[in-house]
C-alpha cells in the first residue's frame, strides 16, 4: 500500500505547511540545545574549570557521529522525499531500510574503534594533561557505549520527518533529551552520584537509548501508515538505493567532519590559552547552539516539502517556501546577533562565574554572533541542495566553509587578533557561503524540472 503525505506536500497552504513542519522541528532543536546545555550548566556548577574543559573538548568526537546521521539520515530522507513526490512507495521504502541499518552498523563499529583507541582520540581531540582523565570518563559513556543509539535516534527522527510527520519525529527527540535534563544533575553533582563529566556522558547514553525506544514504537504502532520498514526482510541492499542515499549522504557526512575538523582546529588554537579560555569557548559554543539549531531546525523542518515539491515539478511551492523561510528567519537572526553582541556576559554567568572565564567568554561569543544572519542562509542554501539531490553542490560549500575560509581565517585572525579574533572566521566564511548560496537557488529555479521528473541541476 503506497503512503503518502499528498494533502500536506501538493495542497496545504504554504504558511500552514511550513508551520506544521518547521515548529515542532525548531522545538525538537530547542530541547536538543537545552540537554546539551545542561551538561555545561551543571559541570559548570562544579566550579572546576578541568571539568567543564573536558565536556568542551569532548565535543567535537560527539559531533564526528553526525557525519553517520548525514551520511543515512540525511541521505536516506532526501531520497525518500523525492521518492514519494515521484510516486514510488517502494524506492521509499528501500531507502529507509537502508538507512536505518547502515547507521546502526555504523554506530557499532565506531563504538568498537573507540573503545580500542581512546587514548589517542584524546590526543587528537586536544586535551590537557589535567582534564585527560575526566575527557576519557566522558568519552567512554558517551561514545564507547553510546554512539549507536545517539546515531540511531537522529537517524529515525530524519526518516519520520519525510514523511511530513515532524511532530512524531521531535517528540522522539524531546523524549530523550527531557530524560537527559532530569539526569544530568543526579549523575554529575556531589549530592547525586557525584560522577562529574562522567555523569553527563552517562545521562546522554541513557537518554538516546530512551529516544530510540520511543521511535521503535512509533513506527510499531504506525506500520500502516509509514514507508519505515525495520524489519531485517525488508533491508536488501540495491545499487540505485545505495547511490541515491551516498549521492547526497557522502557530501553531507563530510561536510560534519569539515566542521568537526574546523572545531579542532579552533580547540588547538585555543588551548594555548590556558583551562579558563577553553572553558570558556565551550560555554560560548553551547550558547551559540540556540540560535544555530533554531536555524538549522527551521532549514530542517521545510526539506521534506522542497523536496518533494522538486521531485514534483511544483515550481510555485517550491519558490514560495524557500522565500517564507528566508523572510522570517533573516529577521530574528539580525535580532539575535544584536543581543548576544551588547550584552555577551548576560548569557555567560548562567553557566560560570569566573571573571577569567567570562572575559574570554565574551569575546568568543561577539565573534560567533556577527556569523548568525548568514548561517541562516547558508543552511537553506545546503538543505536545498541536499533535498534535491545536488550533493557535489553540497560538498563544494563544505569544503569553501573550512578548507578555504573557516579554518585559515581562525590561524590568520587567531595570529593578528589574538584570543579577540579567533571566532570572527566563522562570520567571514558564512557570509561568502550565503551570497553563494542564493544565487545557487537562484540558478535552480531557472531550471526547474518538469512535473514528475527529476532533471540533473549544474
Amino acid at each position: 500500500m503506497a503512503v503518502t503525505n499528498a494533502e500536506l506536500f501538493e495542497r496545504t497552504p504554504i504558511p500552514r505547511a511550513c508551520a506544521q513542519l518547521i515548529v515542532p522541528t525548531v522545538i525538537g532543536s530547542l530541547v536538543t540545545v537545552i540537554y546539551s546545555m545542561a551538561d555545561t550548566f551543571f559541570v559548570g556548577a562544579l566550579n572546576s574549570e578541568i571539568q567543564s574543559a573536558a565536556v568542551s573538548v569532548a565535543g567535537p568526537a560527539l559531533l564526528a557521529l553526525n557525519a553517520v546521521n548525514n551520511l543515512f539520515g540525511v541521505g536516506g530522507s532526501s531520497m525518500m522525499s523525492r521518492a514519494l513526490g515521484r510516486g514510488e512507495p517502494e524506492v521509499a521504502r528501500q531507502s529507509a531500510s537502508f538507512g536505518f541499518y547502515g547507521a546502526l552498523l555504523s554506530g557499532l563499529l565506531l563504538s568498537l574503534l573507540s573503545f580500542l583507541f581512546l587514548g589517542p582520540l584524546l590526543e587528537l581531540l586536544g586535551a590537557t594533561p589535567a582534564a585527560r582523565e575526566a575527557t576519557g570518563a566522558y568519552l567512554r559513556w558517551a561514545i564507547c557505549l553510546g554512539a549507536a543509539p545517539t546515531i540511531l535516534n537522529v537517524v529515525l527522527g530524519y526518516l519520520v520527518r519525510s514523511e511530513g510527520a515532524a511532530l512524531h519525529a521531535s517528540l522522539g527527540t524531546m523524549s530523550g533529551c527531557v530524560l537527559n535534563i532530569l539526569l544530568d544533575p543526579v549523575f554529575i553533582m556531589p549530592w547525586g552520584l557525584d560522577m562529574g563529566a562522567a555523569g553527563a556522558g552517562c545521562a546522554t547514553f541513557l537518554s538516546n537509548c530512551v529516544a530510540c525506544g520511543y521511535f521503535f514504537v512509533l513506527l510499531r504502532v504506525r506500520r500502516e501508515k509509514t514507508n519505515i520498514r525495520l524489519h531485517p526482510r525488508y533491508f536488501r541492499p540495491r545499487r540505485h538505493i545505495a547511490q541515491g542515499v551516498f549521492t547526497v549522504g557522502v557530501p553531507a557526512a563530510i561536510q560534519n567532519l569539515l566542521n568537526v575538523t574546523g572545531m579542532t582546529v579552533l580547540n588547538h588554537f585555543v588551548k594555548g590559552y590556558g583551562e579558563a579560555a577553553m572553558a570558556a569557548l565551550g560555554i560560548a559554543q553551547k550558547i551559540q547552539m540556540v540560535p544555530v539549531q533554531v536555524a538549522l531546525g527551521a532549514s530542517q523542518g521545510v526539506m521534506p516539502l522542497v523536496g518533494y515539491s522538486y521531485a514534483n515539478g511544483n515550481k510555485k511551492r517550491f519558490r514560495e517556501t524557500i522565500s517564507l523561510l528566508c523572510r522570517i528567519m533573516v529577521p530574528l537572526m539580525v535580532a539575535v546577533a544584536a543581543v548576544s553582541w551588547l550584552w555577551p556576559r548576560l548569557f555567560l554567568t548562567w553557566f560560570h562565574k569566573n571573571p577569567e572565564v567570562l572575559r574570554y567568554g565574551a569575546m568568543f561569543l561577539r565573534g560567533f554572533a556577527a556569523a548568525m544572519p548568514f548561517v541562516v542562509l547558508d543552511f537553506l542554501a545546503v538543505g536545498v541542495f541536499q533535498s534535491v539531490g545536488m550533493g557535489a553542490q553540497a560538498l563544494v560549500f563544505a569544503l569553501l566553509r573550512k578548507i578555504v575560509l573557516e579554518i585559515p581565517g581562525i590561524v590568520i585572525l587567531g595570529t593578528v587578533f589574538h584570543a579577540a579574533g579567533i571566532t570572527y572566521a566563522q562570520a567571514v566564511a558564512e557570509f561568502v557561503l550565503a551570497a553563494a548560496g542564493l544565487w545557487m537557488i537562484r540558478r535552480i529555479l531557472r531550471r526547474f524540472p518538469t512535473r514528475g521528473g527529476e532533471r540533473e541541476v549544474a
